[in-house]
């Protein structure tokens, strides 16, 4: 009987181990910095998809409001993709590149730390017919939260 009752107790405490392992491994891959990030692409372009160009310029880093304002964003947003192209909206696909340790979004900006880079690929059916788009985005940790840009570099 006392075998019995010792086995059953290492049986509890190998599956508490085991759930403790998985709950660990689950909230390490669900909250882990490239994850992030990778939250932070799909909230932008699932904003652009509704065509709410305020909120996904929200969440451009401030290196990137500086190229144009915030009017000129929105109704360039608007106009390029929903006036020219005749789509009411699209889908997007987002594929993790990688991270780099160092990165500048211009010849001539400051350089960023840890950097995550993904790539999305927009697709469209338009008036014009079927097309897709693919962009590689980065995203970077300012002090508030998780900030866009994207490369201006030549070449």
């Amino acid at each position: 009987m006392r075998k019995r009752s010792k086995l059953k107790y290492f049986f509890i405490a190998a599956f508490a181990i085991v759930v403790c392992l998985v709950i660990f491994v689950f909230q390490l891959t669900l909250f882990s910095p490239s994850q992030q990030a990778k939250n932070i692409v799909n909230e932008f372009y699932s904003y652009e998809q509704k065509a709410a160009f305020n909120e996904s310029w929200g969440l451009l880093h401030p290196y990137m409001k500086e190229r144009w304002s915030k009017t000129a964003y929105l109704t360039d947003r608007a106009h390029v993709f929903m006036g020219h192209f005749g789509v009411e909206t699209f889908e997007f696909a987002i594929e993790d590149v990688g991270k780099a340790d160092i990165w500048k979004m211009t010849e001539d900006s400051p350089s960023l730390k840890e950097v995550y880079i993904f790539n999305v690929i927009q697709s469209y059916q338009g008036k014009y017919g079927n097309f897709h788009f693919s962009q590689a985005v980065y995203v970077v940790n300012t002090k508030d939260s998780w900030k866009i840009l994207w490369d201006y570099n030549g070449g």
